[in-house]
């Protein structure tokens, strides 16, 4: 049996990953601070950003209980935050603490926590990265550096050599999201690269989710997932 965990399943990219892997007969299980109207699909209402929520809902059963009757396990590690936006005077710290806690701690504890709980299926893992994990962009050096850590992560596991375990993380393009909205509500002198995403707005430039979840969803499936540790969806 196929079955998938998709974070931030409640909206945008994470929202269309679990419909798109669902009706391709694949059980999801979404986890999430919130719920999902999507039918059908079990969920753990979890905040990643807090790490003592993951860690008491980790020591639970609920994972290896879902996992159990797997033979194929994908975990996709979706849900992320682009802020905070902006030189480091004007990060908050706190605001750092719950990117790098979301964007990065809980990506990689649920890797771990997935790959154990499933020993004996064929598990693949999913990292949603960003072109800014490979180019600096001004005003984006939290967000850049923890999609970049996602990347690392993943090279190191190909390292590893366990062939039942593969993971990839992968740059999906630019995407119609809230996190899009988020960018461009974001002040120049935060964001000088701002201009760059309301002109491909406004060029009609912008994936919609449920197509880039299509690719998204082709792309883990294929049978070379993994031999590519990073990689961009548009190659």
């Amino acid at each position: 049996m196929k079955k998938a965990i998709v974070t931030g399943h409640t909206r945008g990219l994470g929202a269309a990953i679990a419909a798109e892997l669902q009706g391709r007969g694949i059980a999801v299980l979404g986890m999430a601070r919130g719920r999902s109207p999507l039918a059908g699909i079990e969920q753990a209402e979890v905040d990643l950003a807090d790490p003592a929520a993951l860690q008491a809902w980790l020591a639970g059963d609920a994972l290896r209980a879902y996992l159990l009757d797997a033979d194929n396990a994908f975990l996709v590690n979706n849900a992320g935050v682009v802020t905070p936006v902006g030189p480091l005077a004007a990060q908050d710290p706190a605001d750092v603490l719950r990117a790098v806690t979301l964007n990065v701690a809980a990506p990689l504890a649920l890797a771990a926590a997935f790959v154990r709980a499933a020993p004996l299926a064929a598990r693949r893992i999913l990292h949603v990265s960003s072109g800014a994990a490979r180019s600096a962009y001004p005003g984006w050096a939290v967000y850049g550096a923890t999609k970049a850590a996602l990347d690392h992560h993943a090279r190191a596991v190909l390292l590893d050599g366990d062939l039942r375990v593969r993971a990839c993380s992968l740059a999906p393009g630019v995407i119609d999201t809230d996190m899009q909205a988020a960018i461009r509500a974001t002040p120049g002198s935060d964001f000088p690269l701002r201009q760059r995403f309301v002109d491909l707005k406004e060029g009609g430039a912008l994936d919609s989710p449920e197509d880039c979840a299509r690719k998204l969803a082709d792309y883990l499936l294929a049978p070379g997932f993994g031999s590519e540790p990073v990689d961009d969806l548009r190659n």
